[in-house]
């Protein structure tokens, strides 16, 4: 178990993905200016109730650890940074401090294995995603070894596919990479109906 200072946010974060924020509130410039001076990570959670922006705010269970790997502050005092999902972990317990910043003891999750090789009946999965981030420019379009990673395909359409954030918390909840790669080929799929489905 370990504690660590929690950033509750409208969306999800990825292991593996990457995130930018812009940072204005007086408790996370000081969580930032925190982690930045020790290295620490954060923790990312989706909130399931309550509001962004003062305040506190209830959040799921099941987040992802966030590393900061690059931050810029502007004339204006607001502090841009990007951040890199990391491990998952469960949230045990969370409490406030002083200041309204919310902390959690959390356990981190053992996650899949990053080796697994994406099976052939998910190729088209993998198809799908190279082709978003060839049309979109992404940043990992040019990596191609990492397309035959099934946890690696799995969390990258869970990012990119137009989903709910309660959809993606799903996504990023499912244990088993293969039970995660089809439920987003169900998703796909249930897409791909509705839209074939004349109107009556």
């Amino acid at each position: 178990m370990m504690t660590i200072p929690l950033f509750p946010l409208n969306t999800v974060l990825f292991p593996g993905g990457q995130l930018p924020l812009k940072i204005f509130e007086v408790r996370y410039l000081d969580m930032i200016s925190e982690c930045l001076r020790t290295g620490q990570q954060f923790g990312v959670c989706l909130i399931s109730s309550g509001k962004e922006v003062g305040g506190s705010a209830e959040c799921y269970e099941i987040g992802t650890l966030a590393k900061i790997i690059d931050w810029d502050k502007r004339d204006d005092g607001i502090l841009e940074i990007v951040v890199e999902g990391q491990q998952r972990f469960r949230l045990l317990e969370k409490r406030e401090r002083a200041n309204q910043l919310a902390e959690g003891d959390v356990q981190l999750i053992d996650d899949e294995d990053d080796c697994e090789e994406l099976p052939v009946e998910y190729q088209l999965l993998s198809d799908l995603l190279r082709q978003i981030a060839e049309k979109f420019e992404l940043s990992y379009q040019k990596e191609h070894e990492k397309y035959e990673n099934a946890v690696w395909v799995g969390y990258r359409l869970s990012e990119v596919l137009p989903l709910e954030s309660e959809e993606r918390q799903e996504l990023l909840e499912i244990d088993d990479v293969m039970n995660r790669l089809q439920h987003i080929q169900d998703a796909i799929e249930d897409v791909t109906a509705e839209e074939e489905t004349p109107d009556s």
